[in-house]
């Protein structure tokens, strides 16, 4: 609050940056500072979190103010036009200033006849000049015009002939206007044009705005639109063609060069009280609505470029457009008026209705763009600067898009291998998935897992419940119960059930050992070694093996002294007692104060009763794999598939990609690679994995063929051709039944046939091409046509018939074959590059490739005499080495 008065009006200074004026009742001076410096002085008040302000002076000496404008001359001092309800327009100060010696202090201009002053705006340039615009009144103009500076030495010829009426004697003729406009008429608001010093515009009549130049001598308006909109006229600071106006909801976008009717009309939720443009962002409009508690800005930029076109006597523009939006600055009251910072980057001060004052900052949008080079974030901060996030920032950030890129280039998802690719992912949760993918196809190929159409089968598929409606599980499970010795205390029963199908997930999940062998004791060493103690010591004591489990933790704490609590959990088991009511099963029943989900699985399996291990099944921090395992051994033949239904939809639904050990490679698998990719956006991954496990007709599912385009895209557009060529052929090698079919080929200039034999032969079979290799190592090298035997075209640099080998050639194996084929003894490539056809596409000559590279090292014209083309030159994307990489 500022006192009792109540300050409806607000406007900054226009050469003083830190100063400001309100008014009301009063007239107000403040000036602007950091908070910390003016917070200390009197009458300070809080304008924003960084900065307040004092008040300076206060002038009451007016009342029924009407409109008041600040002088723009560059003075210590501000000098004001107060117009009032009485048509009178008052200069004032704020206490003794450099004004008063030029008599300019309180000296008033009075119209003939009294009626409201609408509007007063000194001049821009000429800071001399001032124009006041008033009521209608009969046989008087409602346009005046002052030269508050005028004396005889003055400057006559920054005016007309015409102007310089009142010459005679400064002091006398100072308060009469040395121009009038608009007899009888009716002015509403007026705007002086900022690069036009002589040109302003007025809002009259209800039903015209008129544009006058004061060096006509006649005094009448160069140019007249019709419009009801001739309240709040403001001209762009940054382009004198372009003006805004109002009326009740609507705000009026003209432009001088077609001002017969408006370029746009931006309406509006209420009636329109004040519309004011950017000084310091081009385009940018504010407008006030009526008890709003909100500013409504438009950015009309799309009409900064727009097009004119002179059509005759008609100009035609380009259709206009406006992005607005709204903003709250400061407090939620009703704001009465607002006015941009001169200076200050869309900086405004706001008042509201009790006076609060509240100084903003109106943030600008961003426009942003992903590149594919080494720039892939940039973005707009103000006018002139654009941030850029570089790549070693996207690592920095965890960003995925860098991620992805760099797996490309070591060819993550494309080693022979799979488990070779999760070692690439540098991420636990890939890298395991990647591991079972390994071992479950290897459990395929081996015969382990049989009865599955699935390279990679899931549980759900081993305990045949595959399918989404599936309640009860496959034929096949008996019931066994096991006498254990827990520790030597007491004989022990315990259910424990096994079958063909459960052994077979016991084996997806990693548990692929005999519970009474040295195959289990082997497993828990390799988890020793890994130093996974408590997991360990939990599969251990899930296989009855209480005793083994106490010596691993024990193991564990005496190899590393921060594990030392491990002993201490070893001698709480070495207590274990089955007894219902003892001491140890009430105490360890609820052990809350355990971190590790190993150490609280144990416990809560020792303290079940009744079979219910549902606190072990549902231990979050357990692994899936160890999870379902304990599950297959202890849960029956009803509660298991309700069990493995319930957990794979939960997995699936967090994106969780430890359910693809449920799910496998099936139809459910697909869901939860999208939810995955929904949260974490690696396509590449995603993508990948079904190139390289999917069935043939799980990779028509619409969601993978998604996948597959988005990574295809995400490739070209960073420029990976290998990694894009490679992971096609990766697909490819899945579907060997869709092979791509040839697109491009050489025919010949006779009849019209492929000049290829491979491509004459495609009917064909492979083994008759593989006895043709047989007899010879290599094709024979081929200089005609193989189907109306017309010789090639000739070679432009040795002159030879070209021609390459008709097809493959047979070659022995040398390393590993490309990813997703089968290893052979043998492979086939494609023909030298060195022999390909090579030619112009203006000129039409050419020849071998390596003899046309050769030659355009030292030329860039055609190399056939009397050709003048200048083959190399035409190629914008050929170079000595882009050629160089491609024989290489």
């Amino acid at each position: 609050m500022m006192g009792s008065s109540v300050k409806s009006e607000v406007q900054w200074s226009p050469t003083h940056s830190d100063h400001f004026i309100t008014w009301g009742t009063d007239i107000s001076l403040y000036e602007v500072g950091p908070l910390s410096d003016v917070s200390s002085k009197p009458s300070c008040i809080t304008l924003s979190e960084k900065t307040g302000a004092h008040l300076v002076a206060s002038n009451n000496s007016y009342h029924y103010v009407k409109c008041i404008d600040i002088c723009p001359q560059s003075k210590s001092d501000p000098l004001l036009a107060v117009g009032q309800a009485n048509g009178k327009v008052t200069l004032t100060t704020f206490g003794p200033t450099s004004f008063d010696a030029l008599g300019l202090n309180g000296k008033e201009f009075v119209p003939r006849h009294a009626r409201q002053c609408n509007g007063v705006a000194w001049n821009g340039i000429d800071s001399n000049l001032l124009a006041g615009v008033l009521d209608k009144y009969k046989n008087d103009n409602c346009i005046l015009l002052w030269d508050v500076m005028k004396s005889p030495t003055s400057s006559e010829g920054n005016l007309s002939p015409r102007l310089s009426q009142y010459n005679m004697n400064p002091v006398a003729e100072l308060s009469k206007p040395y121009l009038e406009m608009g007899l009888s008429e009716l002015a509403h608001s007026l705007a002086w044009f900022h690069h036009e010093p002589r040109t302003l515009v007025v809002g009259m009549n209800q039903k015209q705005i008129k544009t006058f130049d004061l060096r006509d001598a006649t005094n009448k308006a160069i140019s007249i639109a019709s419009t009801k909109a001739v309240y709040g006229v403001c001209v762009n600071p940054y382009n004198d063609y372009q003006m805004a106006s109002r009326v009740d909801s609507t705000i009026v976008i003209w432009d001088r060069r077609m001002f017969e009717k408006p370029v746009l009309n931006l309406p509006q939720n209420k009636a329109v009280m004040k519309v004011l443009w950017c000084p310091t962002r081009q385009n940018l409009l504010a407008s006030l609505q009526r008890d709003s508690t909100v500013l409504h800005l438009a950015d009309l930029r799309g009409l900064s470029n727009a097009t004119m076109f002179d059509i005759g006597t008609e100009v035609v523009g380009d259709p206009a457009s406006a992005l607005e939006r709204s903003v709250i600055p400061g407090s939620t009251q009703t704001i009465t008026s607002f006015s941009w910072h001169p200076t200050d980057s869309n900086r405004l001060l706001t008042i509201s209705m009790p006076g609060t004052l509240a100084d903003y900052v109106v943030c600008d949008r961003i426009t942003l763009n992903w590149g594919s080079g080494s720039s892939p974030f940039v973005w707009s901060h103000g006018n002139t600067t654009l941030k850029m996030l570089t790549e070693d920032s996207n690592m920095l950030l965890n960003d995925i898009s860098a991620k992805i890129k760099q797996r490309a280039t070591i060819d993550y998802g494309l080693k022979l291998d799979l488990w070779q690719n999760g070692d690439l992912a540098d991420d636990d949760h890939l890298k395991k998935l990647w591991n079972w993918l390994h071992v479950s196809r290897s459990f395929v190929e081996d015969g382990c897992i049989r009865g599955s159409n699935s390279k990679h089968p899931g549980v759900k598929s081993a305990l045949k419940l595959e399918l989404p409606n599936t309640s009860s599980m496959g034929s096949g499970s008996c019931v066994s119960s096991v006498k254990t010795d827990f520790a030597g205390i007491n004989n022990i029963y315990n259910t424990i059930y096994r079958s063909e199908d459960r052994d077979k997930a016991l084996q997806l999940c990693g548990w692929n050992f005999d519970k009474d062998s040295a195959s289990l004791t082997a497993f828990l060493d390799r988890l020793e070694t890994e130093k996974a103690y408590t997991r360990a010591a939990a599969i251990s004591v899930f296989n009855m093996k209480l005793r083994y489990g106490i010596e691993i933790l024990n193991r564990g704490a005496e190899k590393n002294p921060q594990n030392a609590h491990l002993g201490i959990i070893s001698m709480a088991l070495s207590g274990y007692s089955e007894a219902p009511g003892s001491m140890w099963r009430q105490l360890c029943s609820t052990p809350r104060h355990l971190t590790d989900p190993y150490i609280r699985a144990i416990f809560a399996f020792l303290t079940s009763e009744n079979g219910c291990y549902d606190s072990v099944l549902n231990e979050n921090g357990m692994s899936v794999d160890d999870k379902v395992a304990f599950a297959c051994i202890f849960l029956s033949d009803s509660k298991l598939p309700e069990y493995i239904i319930q957990l794979t939809a939960k997995l699936i639904e967090d994106g969780n990609l430890s359910g693809i050990t449920l799910t496998g490679t099936s139809v459910e698998c697909i869901n939860l690679l999208q939810q995955y990719l929904d949260i974490t956006g690696d396509v590449q991954s995603v993508s990948l994995i079904a190139a390289r496990t999917f069935q043939p007709e799980l990779l028509k599912e619409p969601q993978v063929v998604d996948w597959i385009a988005s990574y295809r895209n995400l490739l070209d557009s960073w420029h990976f051709w290998a990694q894009r060529a490679s992971f096609d052929i990766a697909l490819s090698a899945c579907n060997s039944s869709n092979k791509p079919s040839h697109q491009v080929y050489i025919s010949c200039n006779y009849c019209g046939k492929s000049v290829s034999a491979y491509m004459q032969g495609l009917h064909r079979s492979r083994n008759s091409f593989a006895r043709i290799a047989a007899t010879s190592n290599k094709f024979k090298q081929m200089s005609a046509c193989p189907n109306c035997r017309k010789p090639l075209p000739r070679c432009s640099i040795c002159l030879l018939h070209m021609g390459t080998h008709g097809g493959p050639i047979t070659t022995a194996a040398t390393g590993a074959t490309a990813p997703g084929t089968v290893s052979t003894r043998e492979f086939h490539k494609s023909s030298d590059f060195s022999s390909w056809f090579t030619w112009c596409q203006t000129c039409r000559h050419g020849g071998h490739a390596v003899h046309i590279t050769q030659w355009f090292k030292d030329h860039s014209e055609c190399p056939v005499t009397s050709c003048m083309c200048q083959c190399f030159s035409v190629d914008s994307v050929s170079s000595q080495s882009f050629l160089q990489l491609c024989i290489s």
